[in-house]
């Protein structure tokens, strides 16, 4: 005996705890009922099989099941290997009381397990019974290979049952139903191996009429790579009408048994590749965000020098180009780049939230990504940007300004060169030496009018003059031509002054000579003269391109045109007036029967010219009107901003709802944006107009565009916030009443701010009223995780963080190092292949091109260390 106990070296995988009453047996052992000879066959060698699958493990087997247990030595043996529990010490002597006593204590070992015991005595089994000892081992097997076998809260027999029934389904010509003919034609075993191992088995070569040939490769496959020893033959079972129901129970349980670590490691594997899912979508995420962060960036980087290039153009079309493809920049590039601005943010607060609820280390961005980082340089492009809209502005107005003062120019020029032209010819006539009394007065009234003309136009040449000066003050590209001209006008004016005194001169000395003069061709001279130049004033001043920089500008201008419409009525009756003296020179002449020759000897001024003029004026009179709308947009967004800000902080309804209210917010935004457009073009034909300053509004372009850009930036934050608050709640199980009650107590103690930002204080108070008892110490502790960046103020994020990360069920690099010792088959590493075999090919392939070579004497070439990978995918150092 002392011989056997030191060969007894094996280590328990487990301890049985006692159960109540095992199990009703199917049969009583009848002492005087004989076994089918057949089925004796086969529980001898399926039993004796099955106890050596054991007893090896002792260092130990049997040859003859009635005789080999017969001085309860090896019984014992077999009880303590397969419940891992020591029996008391068997007694040393050969007789046959020493043998009963041992198999007694057995047999009580057995009965302390709650096994009833029905007919088996000590006697029959030392006197070498074969139907006793089958019955007891048998007992055996139900009781510490069968009982604990439980599949939908059936066990034993009808668990193992139901366990094969489910994993033998999908399986043509397979339906087991018993533990006797089911499994006469061995599909059912090779189906069980191939549903856990098919790469050992072709399942779709085997055939129902081939029952031993199906039998045999079941039994030498489980053999030779299940580590099941060959239970039964296969001749025996498909030659017997019946096949022992026990024999095959036996058989089948060490498959259940074998097959349960393979379930476990499928769990394990399911575990691991979950955590491996998240972990792929995380870097997944993370790679597009430094995506994303890089083409931002990049675009910034290039637009900033094109908007600080302030050299300025010197043509008008050329600096309108330079601000129409700024205008292209505001409407057509930069809009997409808001929209990837705020897309980033949502997806670096999803990235962090998802990071936050898989017990992940928070993701920090490659050095200059960071969104505070992508903040400051969008600041810096909108100040630049700024600036650059200033600039074109004000050089358009330069611009503009000296291409109306040179158009302004030509224009006076063109009409005092075309007064002037043939003006020093007629000047240097010596008509009136030839002239008669009556053609002398007639020139020199003729003179009196050039005269009173002359005068008239001194103003336009002061202008010219002035107006050229200015041009060369204002750097106009072509100043040479303008003042060319300039002197040339002005030298010419003082070649006129000298002509007509020297006329002047000579018609006064002759002046007397003439006695008669017609009164009304005099009149009529002297009364067109002065209305035809106040028709080219007014025709002059309506042809005017005026600027205008503001609304009084504007209002001051219709003021002016209304003013000038006012005078038209007594104008008309001067012209109705100087018409009227030709008509009574023809009257006369024609009741005199005068008859007229050539022109009006006063002026050249016709009848024809004064009605064309007057009707070239009254088809010159522009009225222009100015609207805004900026005064109605400017309320609209602020107000949407504030119902926005309302409704994120409504505790009325569920996330939801507040979801559905904010869709629709941003859905009303969204159809609001032909507003925007119009007032756009509406300043544009301002800028266009050359209108830069209205005071009859507080609201610029600049601020409508800021104000809507911060309104949709304001709704994507809000519904990014709420989509993260559901997928908080949902990951943390929190209910609706309890998210409302974490509301109701944020904005309660949100007394300083108003703003869903929590002072300290206000949130100790907060914390003390929902019971939590806090030191200074504790509180300290609490702030660094509400408040990790040491703002000074508590989001409503991450107080709900706080409340819920406490009960939060994640996984944990413990759980998931657990898993892969699982897979590992408890080594502390796992081999490529192993890695292969168990998990799906993605996930396999991310642990193998992630796991570092395990350092370790006598190990594989393809170990790998699974326990710095698992502490690395939570941020944790090896544990």
């Amino acid at each position: 005996m002392t011989a056997v106990e030191t060969q007894v070296q094996y280590q328990s995988s487990y301890m049985m705890t006692s159960t109540e009453e095992y199990m009703i047996q199917e049969e009583d052992w009848d002492r005087d009922l004989l076994l089918d000879p057949a089925w004796e066959k086969q529980q001898r060698k399926t039993f004796t099989a099955w106890c050596n699958s054991h007893l090896r493990k002792a260092g130990t087997q049997i040859e003859n099941i009635e005789e080999d247990f017969r001085n309860g030595l090896k019984l014992m043996l077999l009880l303590e290997v397969i419940s891992g529990e020591r029996l008391p010490k068997p007694d040393k002597g050969k007789m046959r009381f020493h043998k009963i006593a041992n198999v007694n204590k057995a047999l009580d070992f057995i009965c302390s397990k709650g096994v009833k015991l029905v007919s088996i005595g000590a006697e029959e089994i030392v006197d070498g019974n074969v139907k006793m000892t089958l019955g007891m081992i048998w007992t055996i097997i139900l009781r510490f290979a069968i009982q604990d076998i439980s599949v939908e809260e059936t066990s034993a027999k009808e668990g193992l049952l139901l366990w094969c029934q489910r994993k033998t389904a999908p399986y043509r010509n397979v339906n087991v139903q018993n533990f006797h003919i089911s499994w006469k034609d061995g599909l059912a075993l090779c189906a069980l191996i191939h549903r856990h191992r098919p790469d050992l088995i072709d399942y779709s070569k085997l055939r129902k009429d081939d029952p031993i040939g199906n039998l045999n490769t079941a039994f030498e496959v489980a053999e030779k790579f299940l580590d099941i020893p060959r239970m039964l033959d296969a001749e025996d079972i498909v030659n017997t009408p019946k096949p022992d129901e026990k024999a095959i129970m036996t058989y089948v349980s060490c498959f259940y048994h074998a097959f349960a670590g393979a379930e476990q490691a499928e769990t394990a594997a399911n575990r691991i590749c979950k955590v491996l899912a998240v972990n792929q979508e995380n870097e997944r995420l993370m790679q597009e965000y430094e995506k994303l962060a890089s083409e931002l960036l990049e675009w910034i980087r290039r637009t900033i020098p094109w908007l600080e290039n302030r050299v300025p153009e010197q043509t008008m079309p050329a600096m309108q180009q330079k601000l129409e493809d700024f205008r292209d920049y505001r409407r057509v590039h930069k809009p997409p780049k808001v929209q990837e601005k705020c897309q980033l943010e949502i997806n670096f607060n999803t990235l962090q939230t998802k990071l936050r609820l898989s017990n992940r280390p928070a993701f920090m961005p490659s050095e200059g990504k960071m969104v505070s980082d992508i903040a400051n340089a969008w600041k810096g492009l909108e100040q630049v940007e700024k600036g650059y809209e200033e600039w074109l502005l004000t050089e358009i107005r330069r611009l503009e300004r000296l291409d109306h003062l040179a158009e302004k120019f030509k224009q006076k020029c063109s009409l005092h060169e075309t007064w002037t032209a043939g003006k020093e010819e007629l000047l240097s006539l010596k008509d009136y030496e030839s002239a008669s009394l009556m053609e002398i007065r007639a020139l020199m009234r003729k003179h009196e009018a050039f005269e009173s003309d002359l005068a008239a136009h001194q103003d336009r040449v002061e202008q010219i003059a002035a107006i050229a000066q200015e041009l060369n003050e204002l750097d106009y590209h072509d100043a040479a031509t303008i003042n060319a001209r300039c002197q040339g006008i002005c030298d010419q004016w003082d070649n006129l002054g000298t002509l007509t005194q020297k006329r002047r001169d000579s018609l006064e000395r002759v002046e007397k000579l003439w006695e008669t003069i017609d009164q009304l061709f005099l009149e009529f001279a002297k009364r067109a003269a002065p209305f035809n130049n106040w028709m080219d004033g007014a025709m002059e001043d309506l042809q005017d391109m005026f600027i205008v920089h503001s609304i009084e500008e504007i209002q001051s201008l219709i003021t002016a045109h209304d003013q000038f419409k006012a005078t038209l009525p007594e104008a008309d009756k001067e012209r109705m007036a100087t018409l009227g003296i030709q008509n009574e020179i023809l009257k006369i002449a024609q009741t005199y029967g005068i008859k007229l020759t050539g022109e009006n000897p006063y002026t050249n001024i016709t009848p024809q010219d004064i009605s064309n003029k007057w009707e070239a004026v009254k088809q010159l009179v522009p009225i222009r009107q100015f609207a805004a709308q900026a005064n109605i947009i400017g309320p609209w967004i602020q107000t949407k901003m504030e119902e926005i800000s309302h409704v994120s902080i409504d505790i009325a309804g569920s996330l939801e709802e507040q979801m559905s209210n904010l869709k629709q917010y941003e859905q009303n935004i969204i159809n609001y944006k032909s507003n925007i457009d119009k007032l756009e073009g509406d300043h544009q034909l301002s800028q266009e107009g050359l209108i830069f300053d209205n005071k009859h509004t507080n609201y610029t372009m600049e601020h409508v565009r800021v104000g809507w850009e911060q309104l949709l930036t304001t709704i994507a934050r809000t519904i990014n916030e709420v989509e993260n608050q559901i997928l908080t709640r949902d990951a943390k199980g929190i209910s609706q009443e309890q998210l409302n009650e974490f509301r109701a107590s944020f904005n309660h103690f949100d007394r300083v701010r108003k703003n869903g930002m929590m002072d300290p204080d206000d949130f100790r108070a907060c914390l003390i009223s929902m019971g939590y008892d806090l030191g200074e110490v504790e509180f300290a502790r609490i702030m660094t995780l509400v408040d990790p960046n040491n703002t000074g103020a508590v989001t409503f994020q991450a107080f709900i963080d706080f409340m819920t990360r406490e009960t939060a069920e994640t996984d944990t690099a413990e759980q998931v190092m657990a898993s892969f010792k699982i897979l590992a088959s408890d080594k502390l590493y796992i081999t490529v292949e192993e890695l292969r075999r168990e998990l799906p090919p993605e996930q396999a392939e991310y642990c193998i091109s992630r796991m570092t070579q395990y350092v370790g004497a006598d190990v594989p070439t393809d170990a790998l260390d699974y326990i710095s990978f698992s502490s690395a995918l939570y941020g944790e150092s090896d544990l």
